[in-house]
């Protein structure tokens, strides 16, 4: 195989970015080594694992977590731009070993993120690992910003979803992408179909009642107040989250596609990860094996372009 320096650029996608993790353990089973790493997100996160020489570690806790868990990681603070606060996660990367200093590792890596200021697209490769990835990962409208270097930065998503750009600017000249939104606006678009518009009381109460169940408790109360009237009679309207969530489908994949076209990678590999929901983080070992199984279809092409 001919050398070359290999760059892995792992993509955003809520939970369905635990697949990075079955990718990397397939690519590395292999002899495919990437020496360089960019992520975005969820993507910083995985990324930020394997270059700290963690990543076993990270698996083994993600397989193991319950809902239960995921929610206590959740310490929730609206007043600080968002609907989780954030420092328990920073406690949980600490705790996984994911807290040294990016100059400290072994190899080149990057976090991407968004200056909410001006829209800029920062890549943070110096400074402690663990604030650039809570940085990555800060969704708007879950997550609040986090404040570096006398910026709010938050989710990389915003302006690059899947940093083929980054690894090449980092030296690589052979990348491999990871895309986990793959399907996505396919497979969500039943749930956002209006229904029939002549449900009676009982299915308008039970509407009505679903969707005060997925808001944010401090919006339940209000929400109470004015969505009888909106709800009285219509097609059945899509619920907090399914808004939120295929909202950021939606941006992510014309980011994704729009950003892709002008920058493609040498090799994609897509994880199949549509039925995983954003926050479905207790379902890891699914998105895992999900992630072994697209990177083991795509090795026998990328060694033969390794060896062009």
């Amino acid at each position: 195989m001919a050398r070359r320096t290999i760059g892995l650029a792992l993509g955003g996608g809520g939970a369905r970015g635990w697949s990075h993790i079955g990718v990397l353990e397939a690519l590395l089973e292999a002899g495919i080594e990437p020496k360089i790493v960019a992520g975005t997100s969820m993507g910083a996160l995985v990324g930020a694992a394997y270059a700290g020489g963690v990543l076993s570690r990270l698996k083994d806790w993600a397989e193991a977590v319950d809902w239960r868990a995921i929610v206590g990681l959740l310490d929730v603070q609206i007043a600080n731009g968002g609907l989780v606060e954030g420092s328990r996660i920073l406690r949980l990367l600490q705790d996984l070993g994911i807290g040294m200093a990016i100059e400290d590792l072994p190899m080149k890596y990057a976090a991407v993120t968004t200056d909410l200021a001006d829209g800029r697209e920062i890549w943070l490769q110096t400074g402690p690992v663990d604030v650039a990835v809570r940085a990555s990962i800060g969704l708007p409208g879950i997550f609040s910003p986090t404040l570096v270097d006398g910026r709010w930065l938050a989710d990389g998503g915003l302006v690059n979803q899947v940093p083929v750009s980054t690894c090449r600017a980092l030296g690589a000249d052979f990348v491999i992408a990871v895309r986990v939104s793959d399907g996505l606006l396919t497979k969500r678009a039943a749930s956002l179909t209006p229904g029939s518009s002549e449900d009676g009381p009982s299915e308008g109460r039970r509407r009505l009642d679903d969707m005060l169940a997925q808001m944010p408790g401090p919006l339940r109360d209000q929400a109470r107040r004015i969505l009888p009237q909106l709800l009285a009679r219509g097609p059945r309207s899509p619920g907090y989250f399914d808004v939120m969530a295929n909202a950021i489908n939606i941006m992510q994949d014309r980011i994704t596609r729009s950003r892709l076209a002008g920058e493609p990678p040498h090799a994609m590999i897509s994880p199949q990860v549509s039925n995983i929901a954003l926050l479905d983080f207790h379902r890891a070992a699914e998105s895992i094996a999900a992630g072994r199984a697209a990177a083991l279809s795509a090795i026998a092409g990328i060694k033969a372009q390794l060896a062009l």
